[in-house]
């Protein structure tokens, strides 16, 4: 970074330590309880990536919408759906933000503005343009961000959707994830251009990348990109290079990464790294770095335990919001 860690004062820093160690704690915790059959169904873990989320989530605002993937809890997280409202939901508790109905990778709150987690890869890119369509017709111009995978870029309706965002010029933050690894694939077999952001730069959209894995970087670059869309109303495509340390579903056996490889990609941790960074700038001591960790595992648990109290949907409501009545 050109600017000094010390520049952004301890408190901003503090901020950014505290949202990624939600992300990391969070899911750690959900990891365990999938192993306990808590919560059941799909689980992707976000772990390793959250720089991403935090460095983008930083810089939206209320006003923005956000429409996300299936690997979605700490967008969903920092965007401001309550902890306890996203362990719900994948208990499959009432209580939950979807009311228990969509699970780990459907979190949605309107009150929040997040429209989804969605489970089919690139399902998201036309749901964006079409926020982003309605806001200019509405001549207000917030920022959608949509965030995806590089998996998503193998898909038909990648393509459309940067071609309608250009043609018609669309206040859409392309947030591309770019882990290398489309589930198993990695990317160089599916992609015979793997600058993702001279893509992107194909269908005349300003684009850039940058390194995922420094929470400042993606700050400041996301810092410079929402303001873009912000200020001219058109796309921009973002591509955030990141890893992802583990597998890619619960259901996945990972034979397609070395362990080698990952554990290479685990020295460049977003949060150790950072961490680091500030306690050789004089901004944090191992005392602040663990009394905030007891707080976010404080968080963590009392979010189980309001998922464990939840209430699970009556067997009457099977068919609410399914079927309406004829009238």
């Amino acid at each position: 970074m050109s600017r000094g860690i010390a520049s952004y004062g301890r408190e901003f820093c503090l901020r950014l330590v505290r949202n990624m160690l939600r992300i990391r704690r969070m899911e750690e915790r959900c990891a365990q309880l999938y192993g306990e059959g808590k919560i059941r169904g799909f689980l992707h873990l976000y772990i390793g990536e959250e720089a991403v989320a935090t460095g983008v989530m930083a810089n939206l605002r209320a006003e923005d919408a956000v429409v996300a993937t299936y690997r979605e809890h700490g967008h969903a997280l920092l965007r401001g759906i309550s902890m306890n409202a996203i362990m719900a939901e994948m208990f499959g508790k009432r209580e939950g933000c979807s009311r228990g109905r969509g699970g780990s990778m459907h979190l949605f709150d309107a009150a929040t503005r997040f429209y989804g987690g969605n489970a089919i890869v690139g399902g998201g890119l036309p749901i964006a343009l079409g926020l982003a369509l309605a806001h200019r017709l509405q001549s207000i111009r917030p920022v959608t961000a949509c965030v995806f995978g590089e998996g998503a870029i193998a898909e038909g309706v990648f393509h459309e959707s940067m071609n309608l965002a250009a043609l018609w010029q669309l206040p859409v933050l392309f947030c591309c994830e770019n882990n290398l690894y489309a589930m198993g694939t990695a990317l160089a077999r599916s992609e015979s251009q793997t600058d993702l952001a001279k893509k992107a730069s194909s269908y005349n959209m300003t684009s850039a990348s940058v390194d995922g894995m420094d929470v400042l970087a993606v700050y400041e670059t996301a810092k410079s990109a929402s303001a873009y869309v912000r200020e001219t109303g058109k796309p921009y495509f973002l591509e955030l290079q990141t890893y992802r340390f583990r597998a890619h579903s619960m259901f996945d056996p990972e034979l397609y990464r070395d362990k080698a490889e990952v554990e290479e990609w685990k020295k460049r941790g977003p949060i150790h790294n950072f961490t680091q960074q500030l306690k050789r700038a004089g901004l944090m001591s191992e005392e602040d770095f663990l009394a905030i960790d007891h707080e976010v595992l404080a968080e963590v648990e009392a979010s189980v335990a309001f998922a464990e109290a939840g209430q699970w949907e009556p067997v009457e409501d099977l068919t609410r919001d399914v079927y309406t009545e004829a009238t």
